[in-house]
C-alpha cells in the first residue's frame, strides 16, 4: 500500500518541527547556508581547476539538477492529481513536501564529492589502499581473533571512499545540519555500507548496492532513519528515484555544453557525431529509431541557416537541451508512476533511465552518453587535468600521513594540546579543520575503552576519517595551494 505520510513527515533526530511546510522549509534554509553547500562552487564538474565561469561547477551543475528534479516532481504530482489518487496516496498537504524534498536531494548530492571531480575517489581510494592501510598494520600487526573482523571491516570502510556516502557524513556530522529524516533519506542514493561485501549477482537489490551509501561511522545513523521511515534493509526512498533520474538528465547535454565553450569540438563535428553514434546504436539494437537525430537536424538548420549571427550554437544548444529535457521529464513521470509500488517500497531495482534499454530515449541516452565519453572524458586536456588533480591528493596525503603513523595515545595528546616527540604531525594538526576536529573528537567519546585493541583500531579508523575529511572537503584551488605550500613548490 502507497501512504506516503510513512515517508515524507517531520521526524528529525533533535528540535522537532511539527509542521511538515514549516520543516522542509527549514531543511531547504540549513542546505542553502551550509558552507559545504557553497564550496561546490570551486569543485569540479568536468574540468578541473576551470577558470571560464561559463564552464559548470560542482555548484551550477547541482542547481540544474535540482530544477530537473523540481520538473519531474511536479509532472508527478499532476499525473496523479489527474487520476484522482491523491487521497489514496495519503498525498494532501505534502505537495510541497514531495517536491522540496525532491529540490533539495539534488542541491546536496554532490556535497560529499571532492575536488577535482569522480577521478579524486580513485584517487583517495588508491593511497588509502597502498599507503594508509600500511599505517594500520604497522601499528597493529596482531590482531586478537575476536577483532580480526572489525579490522577487515575497518579497512574495507577506509579504502572505499565515495562521495555518496561523504554526503551522508557531511550531513550527521561534519556540518549537523539536523535535516529531518525524509531529506537524509533522500540523499541515501546507494544502500550498501562502505564496509560490507559488494552484492552478489543473485542479490536482488544489487543496483541500489552497487556502491557505498554510507560509512561504517555513519551506519547507526543511517540505522535510525531507515526505522523511522519503515525503509528495509537494502531499500531506497522513493524520492531518490527523481533526485537520481534529474542528475542523469543533467548530465546528457551538460557536458557537451562544456566541451563546445572548452573548444574540445564545433557545432559541426557534434552533428557529425550524433549521426555517426545514432547509425551504431541502431545497428546495435537493429532498430531504426529517429528521435534523437530528428530534434538535433531540427535545431542544426535552424542554426545553419544563420551561422554568420552570434549566439546561434548557443541557441541550437538551449533548444536541443530544453526539448530534451521535457521529453524525459514526462518519461521519468510516467516510469515512476507504472512502476509506484516497488518505487515507494524502494525495491525498483534500477535507476528510471535504465527502464528500457531499447526504447527511443535510452537509444537517445545512449546516443549522448557515447558522445561523451569518446569526446570529452578521455580528450588529453582533461586527462592532463585530472592527473594533476591526483598528484595533489596523494602529495597531500603523503603530507599528513605522519599523523596516520602515530600511535593512539600520541595522537589523543596532540588533539588535547600535549607535546609530543614528533614535531612534524604536531605542526599538522593545526591546519586540519577545527570541525572536523570535533568530530573526531566527538566519535572517540563515545567508543568503548575496555578492549584497548578495538579502542585502538576504531580509533585509528576515526583519525583517518578525520583526514579523508578534511582533504576530501577542500576546493580545487584550496588543494592546489596548499599543496604547494607543504610541498615548499
Amino acid at each position: 500500500m502507497i501512504d506516503y505520510t510513512k515517508k515524507l513527515n517531520t521526524s528529525r533526530e533533535v528540535y522537532p518541527i511539527n509542521d511538515i511546510d514549516i520543516s522542509v522549509e527549514s531543511d531547504r534554509g540549513r542546505i542553502i547556508s551550509t558552507p559545504a553547500f557553497r564550496r561546490l562552487q570551486k569543485r569540479t564538474q568536468v574540468f578541473p581547476l576551470e577558470l571560464n565561469a561559463a564552464v559548470r561547477s560542482r555548484l551550477t551543475h547541482s542547481i540544474e539538477v535540482q530544477q530537473n528534479a523540481r520538473y519531474i516532481a511536479k509532472t508527478i504530482l499532476d499525473e496523479i492529481k489527474k487520476h484522482s489518487n491523491f487521497e489514496k496516496y495519503n498525498l494532501n498537504n505534502l505537495d510541497n513536501a514531495f517536491v522540496s524534498i525532491s529540490e533539495m536531494s539534488s542541491l546536496l548530492h554532490d556535497i560529499g564529492n571532492p575536488p577535482f571531480g569522480h577521478f579524486a575517489e580513485l584517487s583517495i581510494n588508491d593511497w588509502m589502499k597502498n599507503e594508509g592501510v600500511d599505517c594500520l598494520k604497522k601499528l597493529y600487526p596482531k590482531i586478537k581473533k575476536e577483532n580480526e573482523s572489525l579490522k577487515e571491516k575497518l579497512i574495507r570502510d577506509i579504502t572505499n571512499f565515495d562521495g555518496n556516502a561523504q554526503a551522508i557524513r557531511i550531513i550527521k556530522y561534519l556540518q549537523r545540519l539536523n535535516l529531518s529524516f525524509s531529506q537524509t533519506a533522500s540523499v541515501l542514493k546507494y544502500t550498501r555500507g562502505a564496509f560490507e561485501e559488494k552484492p552478489k549477482d543473485g542479490d536482488k537489490l544489487n543496483y541500489l548496492k552497487k556502491k557505498p551509501g554510507f560509512y561504517y561511522s555513519e551506519k547507526e545513523f543511517v540505522k535510525k532513519v531507515c526505522k523511522s521511515l519503515q525503509m528495509q534493509k537494502g531499500c531506497r526512498f522513493p524520492l531518490t528515484y527523481i533526485m537520481e533520474a534529474a542528475d542523469d538528465i543533467s548530465y546528457l547535454t551538460a557536458d557537451i555544453e562544456d566541451a563546445v565553450d572548452k573548444g574540445v569540438f564545433t557545432l559541426d563535428d557534434l552533428y557529425k557525431y550524433v549521426v555517426k553514434e545514432c547509425n551504431k546504436v541502431n545497428q546495435k539494437y537493429n532498430k531504426h529509431e529517429t528521435f534523437l537525430l530528428e530534434l538535433i537536424e531540427k535545431y542544426y538548420k535552424k542554426a545553419k541557416e544563420k551561422e554568420d549571427e552570434p549566439y546561434q550554437f548557443n541557441l541550437f544548444l538551449t533548444l536541443t537541451r530544453a526539448s530534451l529535457i521535457n521529453h524525459l521529464v514526462k518519461y521519468v513521470a510516467q516510469v515512476y508512476l507504472d512502476n509506484h509500488q516497488e518505487i515507494f517500497d524502494g525495491t525498483f531495482n534500477k535507476a528510471i533511465l535504465d527502464f528500457d534499454k531499447t526504447n527511443k530515449y535510452s537509444l537517445a541516452i545512449e546516443v549522448l552518453q557515447n558522445i561523451s565519453i569518446k569526446y570529452i572524458y578521455n580528450n588529453k586536456e582533461k586527462q592532463a587535468l585530472e592527473l594533476k588533480g591526483h598528484a595533489i591528493l596523494h602529495g597531500l596525503l603523503n603530507c599528513y600521513k605522519p599523523i596516520l603513523e602515530l600511535s593512539s595515545e600520541d595522537f589523543l595528546k596532540l588533539v588535547s594540546k600535549q607535546r609530543i616527540d614528533c614535531f612534524v604531525s604536531a605542526r599538522l594538526i593545526g591546519r586540519l579543520s577545527s570541525k572536523h576536529i570535533v568530530a573526531y573528537s566527538k566519535a572517540i567519546e563515545e567508543l568503548d575503552t575496555k578492549d584497548k585493541q578495538k579502542f585502538n583500531l576504531l580509533e585509528w579508523y576515526y583519525r583517518a576519517r578525520l583526514i579523508i575529511d578534511y582533504i576530501s572537503g577542500m576546493t580545487d584551488d584550496f588543494a592546489l595551494d596548499e599543496y604547494r605550500k607543504l610541498t615548499a613548490i
